[in-house]
């Protein structure tokens, strides 16, 4: 069986329905059918953020811009400043049912050999810190076990209240992990 010792989670669904109408840039949703070849981004198999999966062929998507840490920053009173980034993110076009089970490894877009930036925040928003991460060759346990280690060293400093996960490559958000209730400070 798969676990995880920490919960990835997706887009949080008051911010998903606010960047189907306008995403974080101030750009209005631009949807369009998920296809191999020829879309306007080709899309098939990239990571849709809003039930941490892959992209299907004929699904409605969109590619928008999103930055986690102003909605969380809003929620907390946190002021981030120049430490709040955005970056493109594909989600379903209209609503969807979120996560409906455990990625393979038990993180979503754990492919072996993936480069991941775990960036580490504190109850300001501000980087206390972050390490680069590759996804390990081998089963998806070896990757979800390599995750937790990460992950676990991130919550290991008392200052750390919240983890993203971003791809290297082109900078997107992954996920995030928040600080479990049972770690405490």
């Amino acid at each position: 069986m798969n676990r995880t010792t920490y919960t990835p989670l997706p887009i949080p669904t008051a911010a998903l329905k606010k960047l189907r109408v306008t995403d974080d840039a101030g750009r209005p949703l631009r949807p369009y059918t998920a296809r191999e070849h020829g879309a306007p981004v080709d899309s098939v198999g990239s990571p849709l953020r809003c039930c941490l999966r892959a992209v299907a062929p004929g699904e409605r998507i969109a590619l928008v811009s999103y930055a986690p840490l102003r909605r969380w920053a809003a929620a907390t009173g946190a002021e981030p400043g120049a430490y709040d980034e955005s970056g493109p993110v594909f989600i379903h076009a209209g609503e969807c049912d979120g996560p409906t089970g455990s990625a393979p490894g038990g993180y979503p877009f754990a492919r072996p050999g993936a480069l991941r930036a775990v960036r580490r925040y504190d109850s300001r928003g501000h980087i206390v810190g972050g390490r680069l991460f590759e996804v390990p060759e081998g089963s998806p346990e070896d990757g979800s076990a390599a995750f937790d280690r990460v992950i676990g060293e991130a919550f290991a400093e008392p200052d750390v209240v919240l983890v993203h996960v971003r791809a290297v490559e082109y900078g997107c958000f992954q996920f995030e992990v928040a600080r479990p209730a049972d770690i405490t400070p």
